[in-house]
């Protein structure tokens, strides 16, 4: 069994111990939102568009006003909001699990992109990337 396995049945135990308890309170994480600042929104499109394969979906003309921009892929949404005293999530941070593993990196490296290979879970391919912003984003071979 290899360790990523072993994650996902860690993660499953977590999920069965919750639905021993009869029911439990959610079913999955909506969106994930990492702050930005002001007048990024098309270096934001660049890198998680662009670059991510990404497809950004309409704000609501609400929260259209406050600026930032949000983006989908299949059901993993990252939404990017103008924070006025920006600073990057450079400790916490998204994880997202890619199909293309190599071919994102290879993609990601080609244009600049700051990334940095972690191998501290046996089993695991895994790297930290930034956004234009200094945002840390996880990305782990599916």
């Amino acid at each position: 069994m290899s360790s990523l396995t072993s994650h996902r049945s860690t993660a499953e135990v977590v999920v069965a111990t919750c639905c021993d308890m009869g029911t439990y309170p959610f079913s999955a994480i909506d969106h994930v939102q990492l702050a930005m600042p002001s007048g990024g929104e098309d270096r934001a499109r660049a890198f998680y568009g662009t670059l991510l394969g990404m497809a950004e979906v309409p704000k609501p003309e609400e929260l259209f006003k406050r600026g930032g921009c949000w983006f989908a892929c299949g059901p993993v949404q990252v939404h990017l909001g103008v924070e006025v005293d920006f600073h990057p999530a450079r400790k916490a941070h998204p994880a997202l699990r890619c199909l293309d593993y190599l071919g994102l990196t290879a993609r990601l490296k080609a244009a600049g992109v700051e990334m940095k290979e972690d191998d501290s879970i046996p089993g695991v391919q895994r790297c930290h990337v930034f956004d234009p912003f200094g945002n840390r984003i996880e990305l782990i071979r599916e």
